[in-house]
């Protein structure tokens, strides 16, 4: 991987009067997000989590740096799509526009489950519940590139999709625990369909949204949450196979820093919707299934049909 260059000081402009939305803003690289992003005058920061009592650190130390900041909770808990959907009214009840949404948050190598809503957990977490989340607000970023241009939503990958399975996405088995498929690496399979569906999802999106500069980023490897909260045998797999590459979680949540305040082109340092960047802002070379358009508008009809009745 190229080296990891980004000065978010000099880097990310002023934001005043933008609206920013996190998504997992409670711990690692949602909360170092926003801890970097309110040093820039933001017109108001909205950050995403499951409890206020979590939320409560970031608060504090953001009230007690830059006290001309405005930042608010958002209870949401992506398991649940009436949860997002509840959290998509509460951020509409708050602000009348929304320019960077970060889907941020994310579940890693967790056992078979469900979520409620019988869902494949790692799949309902990081793709049906993000897209139902961004469904719901996308009138508001449309109204607000309207009215005041550059609208972006920053879709958080990983190159663990390249871990998905033959097919890239499994679509009759989305509602199992798929504990059938990739038996060798089943924990990573769902994973990397998850990360995999996060890509091709935010170019779809894309296509449909010009007037939203939409894009998927790898942030790169560091050991948040994520990775120490996983078992003794997963972490040694994430260990063993990222030697030398891991970085610290404040560098981690850098790539999605710079595609949310970057210049707006198709030349170096700058970005272009539907595209995917690895650290920092450097254009990424995607393999096998990530490059199928033909997946990714499956991927997209799939997803509008399972949320077409969650509806504010």
């Amino acid at each position: 991987m190229p080296k990891i260059e980004f000065n978010a000081a000099k880097e990310v402009p002023d934001l005043s009067s933008r609206v920013v939305l996190i998504t997992g803003g409670t711990a690692g690289l949602g909360y170092e997000t926003a801890l970097s992003l309110a040093a820039h005058n933001p017109g108001h920061i909205f950050f995403t989590g499951r409890s206020q009592s979590s939320a409560n650190k970031l608060i504090k130390e953001v009230n007690s740096k830059f006290p001309s900041t405005p930042i608010d909770f958002v209870k949401c808990d992506l398991v649940s799509l009436e949860a997002v959907r509840d959290a998509a009214q509460d951020v509409l009840s708050r602000t009348d526009r929304l320019d960077v949404l970060f889907a941020n948050a994310g579940v890693m190598a967790l056992p078979p489950g469900l979520t409620s809503n019988g869902y494949e957990v790692q799949f309902g977490i990081n793709h049906v519940g993000h897209s139902l989340l961004v469904k719901l607000l996308t009138p508001l970023m449309e109204a607000t590139a309207v009215r005041h241009g550059d609208v972006r939503i920053v879709w958080n990958t990983s190159l663990g999709y390249q871990f998905a399975p033959k097919g890239g996405i499994i679509f009759d088995k989305l509602k199992t625990t798929h504990e059938d498929i990739a038996p060798m690496l089943a924990t990573w399979g769902r994973y990397g369909q998850s990360k995999l569906a996060n890509i091709l999802y935010a170019r779809a999106y894309a296509k449909r949204h010009p007037s939203i500069t939409s894009v998927s980023i790898h942030p790169g490897i560091s050991a948040t949450g994520l990775v120490t909260n996983l078992s003794f045998a997963q972490r040694a797999f994430i260990y063993v196979t990222t030697i030398g590459s891991m970085i610290p979680a404040e560098q981690c949540a850098w790539n999605q820093q710079w595609a949310a305040t970057a210049p707006l082109g198709k030349g170096e340092r700058q970005i272009e919707s539907g595209t995917y960047y690895e650290p920092v802002g450097i254009k990424g070379q995607l393999k096998n299934e990530a490059r199928n358009d033909e997946l990714a508008e499956k991927l997209w009809n799939w997803t509008q049909e399972e949320l077409k009745d969650y509806s504010l």
